[in-house]
């Protein structure tokens, strides 16, 4: 097969004013930003799927332009395996376009932001336009703005999860900072929800945060789970574990737990309340909370300061996949990460008939 012919911008341009058709095989998301006038924007993978679709005739010379020339030219590849014999592809794509000063049409400014926020995801066929656009209208509530609920919260909103309902009733202490990289020196006493509003807006404007100052019991966790899309369990204690389990149960709500002890963490995902006699709970792990002295907190154990991120950006990875209903999540699997070994390792939860949380007799 004869060579791609690579033009200028400029080229392309005077080709197009004698009737030859430009394609632009960028992506949705860098169509909306901008296009060469004149230019048909069609995905690269949409063209090479279906070029008789889009332009049937093999004989017609067609200028295929990308973003920076690389694209355009394996598109033009493609379709002369396919039997078009009339391709060119624009050096230097929309960005020699660009700074040729030719005539472009606009995208969507009003949404320039959405856009550009988030064009690495918006480059992943898992998530695309759809998926983002799903993100931006699902709620996660994440309880507790500690050391697990930091890293969960930074990337969830980073990740344009549409509103983030952060509940905790407690106040950012010094001691805090050495692993809840929400929180920073001069809010010291400050409410861990307000720092946590604070920080999370700095970083991504068009996340609404809730920040619910309240501790999480029977009492207050309907009015908290009911409206989630999932719920993420940054809590650090289990008699909230236990109200959270019983609470995502009945309202059918996907819970991402995670806990760290000294240099070890664990994660999973208990979908019960979806999935019920099919996806274990929380307490089929843990029928009945440990005495005390077997399980000390934070405070009383210590813990690596970075051990919290690690499961946290853990958490927020699995609440991501379930919100776009990706991948394979963590419900029946315990995951386990050994931070002085460097080592994770998985355990298989299985359902148990006799679970006190969500046994048949709890139906």
């Amino acid at each position: 097969m004869p060579p791609i012919e690579e033009i200028t911008p400029a080229e392309a341009r005077r080709r197009m004013a004698r009737g030859s058709r430009l394609l632009d095989v960028r992506e949705p998301d860098e169509h909306a930003l901008g296009l060469p006038e004149g230019a048909l924007p069609v995905p690269r993978a949409t063209l090479e799927a279906e070029p008789g679709r889009i332009t049937p005739d093999t004989d017609a010379e067609l200028l295929l332009i990308c973003g920076s020339g690389r694209r355009s030219m394996m598109a033009a590849q493609a379709l002369q395996a396919r039997g078009y014999t009339r391709l060119c592809s624009v050096a230097g794509g929309f960005e020699g376009w660009c700074r040729e000063q030719l005539p472009t049409t606009a995208g969507a400014p009003d949404d320039a932001d959405f856009l550009e926020r988030y064009s690495r995801h918006l480059r992943l066929p898992q998530v695309g336009l759809e998926g983002q656009r799903r993100l931006a209208a699902s709620r996660v509530l994440l309880v507790g703005a500690g050391g697990l609920g930091s890293p969960a919260a930074l990337y969830l909103a980073a990740a344009g999860v549409g509103e983030l309902v952060v509940a905790d009733d407690d106040v950012v202490d010094r001691s805090n900072l050495q692993r809840q990289v929400l929180h920073t020196e001069d809010r010291i006493g400050q409410p861990k929800v307000d720092s946590a509003r604070q920080a999370l807006q700095a970083l991504n404007p068009r996340v609404q945060v809730q920040a619910r100052r309240v501790r999480v019991t029977e009492q207050t966790v309907d009015a908290l789970v009911q409206a989630a899309d999932v719920v993420v369990d940054g809590a650090d204690n289990f008699p909230v574990r236990y109200v959270l389990n019983a609470a995502c149960l009945r309202h059918g709500k996907p819970l991402v737990y995670g806990a760290v002890h000294r240099f070890e963490g664990q994660v999973s995902v208990f979908d019960a309340g979806r999935r019920r006699g099919e996806a274990p709970c929380y307490r089929c792990l843990f029928p009945e909370p440990p005495a005390a002295e077997d399980a000390p907190n934070c405070a009383e154990a210590g813990v690596l300061g970075v051990l919290p991120g690690v499961i946290g950006l853990l958490q927020a990875t699995e609440a991501i996949k379930l919100l776009l209903g990706i991948g394979e999540p963590l419900s029946g699997r315990l995951l386990h990460f050994d931070a002085l070994a460097m080592r994770f390792r998985e355990t298989r939860l299985r359902v148990d008939p006799q679970c006190p949380g969500c046994g048949p007799e709890k139906a």
